[in-house]
């Protein structure tokens, strides 16, 4: 019965800590952040970092990515291909710098300071779907554009993490070309299954006389494109996302959305944030607060100013640019996946680990009040915040 318990303190307490967010005006997923961090090891100890939390926290960002993909506006993506592949390039190359001299500037030895740079070009969009979904801005023009800056940035940083392991790790070489191929096969992939494979399947499997056919077939797609994304070498999340977008131009769209959110917002979500809180240790971490405190810095002016920059070369105002800025700064589980591959590669000394995780950790806290504060004024339509999710 452990198992339920964790599970019943997990979805009281992000369920009251995001209504208490909400009422002092800050969106729904800071409380939920937090609260992770108090029922965690670092201060009550309710619950623990484990394999079965993990896995359920896994699904849950999964589900999280494929809503986002669902009710992403394709033809306002398209429009803006330019821009997302601009706020990418502006958001890897300034915290590239800025990590990479953070790293000299503390006496880190250049191969660790270049680790730390590409660290920092992490982007991991999952808090700002989120986010942006509280305050309805999931579908704006600078929504997508963040949406497909996070696609573009986690494929740069993979590719990047293959030259230093290759030039740099001690784990074995890596093939610049085959994870390039990779990433190539997967969209190719992607694109072509989402034009001619997923609507097919969709109108085969949801006649099924069997009980939530409509879900089940769009799960069972959402899965299969994580898996394969994950299998090349790209993120599950992207899998999820490219999943949401080619079942959102089906008809079976507003349905799944409809019984998908249930699912999600009910058990796997809340479990996603919780453990991102989790993580948190505050062992041994006055030894390095100036460390985590001069990255956190860097981590967040890099993206904020990167992006942003590229942003308004591309025809935002200061104000959206901002926010898309904003929107690019949580490092999340991307960033922690690129840490524990720079540990086993021996691109770093593990004695910065912990404060590395703190620091990914502490960007993506931040990055709900910046994108609140960024779009104070909902725009005409917008939904307005809630905690309901």
């Amino acid at each position: 019965m452990e198992l339920i318990l964790m599970l019943l303190i997990i979805l009281a307490s992000t369920k009251i800590a995001g209504d208490l967010t909400v009422r002092l005006g800050q969106p729904a997923v800071l409380g939920k952040l937090l609260v992770g961090i108090i029922i965690g090891p670092a201060v009550l100890g309710w619950i623990m970092d484990g394999e079965v939390i993990k896995e359920m926290a896994e699904v849950g960002v999964i589900l999280l990515m494929f809503i986002a993909g669902l009710e992403t506006d394709l033809d306002q993506l398209k429009k803006n291909w330019k821009a997302a592949f601009a706020v990418a390039i502006g958001g890897v190359i300034l915290p590239f710098i800025g990590g990479y001299s953070g790293g000299l500037m503390i006496g880190l030895d250049n191969n660790q300071s270049m680790f730390l740079g590409l660290l920092l070009c992490a982007t991991s969009v999952s808090i700002s779907v989120q986010t942006l979904k509280d305050l309805g801005q999931l579908s704006t023009r600078e929504g997508t554009t963040i949406l497909g800056a996070a696609v573009v940035d986690d494929v740069l940083v993979v590719i990047l993490l293959a030259f230093m392991l290759s030039l740099l790790g001690a784990g074995g070489e890596a093939s610049i070309g085959l994870i390039i191929g990779k990433k190539v096969l997967f969209f190719a992939v992607a694109i072509a299954a989402g034009i001619y494979l997923v609507p097919h399947v969709m109108k085969w499997l949801a006649p099924l006389r069997v009980t939530e056919a409509v879900i089940s077939a769009a799960l069972i797609i959402c899965f299969a494109f994580s898996y394969f994304a994950d299998y090349l070498g790209v993120a599950g999340i992207i899998g999820a996302f490219a999943a949401g977008i080619a079942i959102s131009q089906t008809k079976f769209k507003h349905e799944v959305e409809h019984r998908l959110e249930p699912i999600a917002y009910g058990i796997f979500v809340p479990i996603f944030f919780v453990s991102v809180g989790i993580n948190v240790t505050f062992e041994g971490i006055g030894d390095h607060i100036v460390f985590i405190i001069i990255f956190t810095v860097i981590a967040i002016l890099t993206k904020l100013l990167g992006c942003g920059f590229g942003a308004r070369m591309t025809g935002f105002d200061r104000k959206s640019a901002i926010g898309i800025g904003a929107g690019m700064v949580s490092r999340g589980e991307v960033a922690l996946i690129i840490a524990t591959t720079g540990l086993e590669g021996a691109l770093f000394d593990k004695v910065y680990f912990t404060p590395i995780v703190i620091v990914i950790i502490l960007t993506t806290l931040v990055t709900p009040p910046m994108l609140k504060a960024a779009f104070r004024q909902p725009k005409a339509g917008a939904k307005p915040m809630t905690a309901g999710k």
